[in-house]
């Protein structure tokens, strides 16, 4: 009854009484989507047509509990079953397989999802595609790393790296990571967070990057980016906001809405006792951990080897 009632106000009761004064409406309103409301839209929804068509074939009347019919002369359910079943406007869903740009809402996805059996890579999949945020995924703080990843990790010390999320959450580090950065200070509400400790470093000594003038805009740029598939969702715009609150450099960084996609870079560190040493920092994304990648670091000079293996040293109680 829910989704009967939710849906209902999200497409039209009865295709079979539209008028030429509707379908004039919606096709000047879609003209007018069509040119404002860019092109990563109009490339989506074939991709959402292709995506439910693909679904409703894989599943049987039997699989939902309905009669097998007579007559059928394509594989999987109609559209009018899919409809029946998701509690919506047969002309709304078969609008939605078309991949015409009409209003969704996530309660109306969920049915559908339901409907479809969806699993849920494939759930998450859908909502992308409709443009709707997607909250179903991992909470901060709730993402684990598993054992196998944590080994790949401290198989490349002495070379420091970390398990980052797309925040920049730490969820994982090896004792190299552990010797170049003071982890403690990485601290932000029920999270460990990179930027909360770049961002809110009690000066310039403090901050661990030395070039924090061209780094920090860079990894904002790289925030934003992420954070345009997730535009809406509790959790990142909760982040955005406290750190605002928290830091007036990273508001105005954020405001700039400046983009930038992760990648090989060259980085310089401080520490406290080993000196500056130059790394360059290279991705891996991880099979299984959406929006996750390994980031292992090198020396990119012979003097910055060095110091990174006296750090080692020191930690095994080695003479520096």
């Amino acid at each position: 009854m829910t989704a009967m009632t939710t849906a209902g106000a999200d497409h039209p009761a009865s295709g079979a009484q539209e008028t030429r004064e509707v379908r004039a409406t919606r096709e000047a309103r879609a003209a007018r989507e069509a040119q404002s409301g860019g092109r990563s839209g109009s490339r989506r929804r074939p991709e959402l047509a292709a995506f439910l068509r693909s679904r409703r074939a894989r599943l049987a009347p039997a699989d939902v509990g309905m009669p097998p019919g007579l007559r059928r002369r394509t594989p999987g359910l109609r559209r009018e079953e899919v409809a029946q079943l998701s509690g919506v406007g047969v002309t709304w869903y078969t609008w939605l397989e078309q991949g015409r740009p009409i209003k969704v809402s996530a309660q109306v996805l969920d049915a559908v999802a339901r409907t479809l059996r969806l699993d849920r890579p494939e759930r998450e999949h859908l909502y992308h595609l409709a443009e709707v945020p997607y909250e179903g995924g991992t909470q901060p703080g709730s993402q684990s790393v598993s054992p196998q990843i944590q080994g790949v990790i401290d198989a490349l010390d002495p070379r420091p790296a970390v398990v980052y999320n797309a925040r920049y959450d730490v969820l994982a580090t090896n004792h190299a990571y552990r010797d170049l950065f003071v982890t403690d200070r990485f601290g932000g509400p029920g999270r460990s967070n990179v930027l909360w400790a770049l961002f809110t470093a009690a000066d310039a000594e403090h901050c661990p990057v030395v070039c924090h003038e061209l780094e920090l805009p860079l990894m904002v740029a790289q925030l934003r980016s992420a954070y345009g598939r997730h535009v809406g969702e509790p959790a990142w715009e909760s982040f955005v906001k406290e750190l605002s609150a928290a830091s007036d450099r990273f508001a105005e960084l954020w405001r700039s809405g400046n983009v930038q996609p992760p990648g090989p870079r060259v980085k310089t560190f401080r520490h406290q006792d080993a000196g500056e040493m130059r790394m360059t920092s290279v991705s891996l994304e991880i099979n299984g951990m959406p929006e996750c990648r390994i980031v292992a670091y090198t020396p990119d000079d012979e003097e910055s080897g060095r110091r990174l293996e006296r750090l080692r040293a020191a930690r095994d109680g080695g003479a520096a």
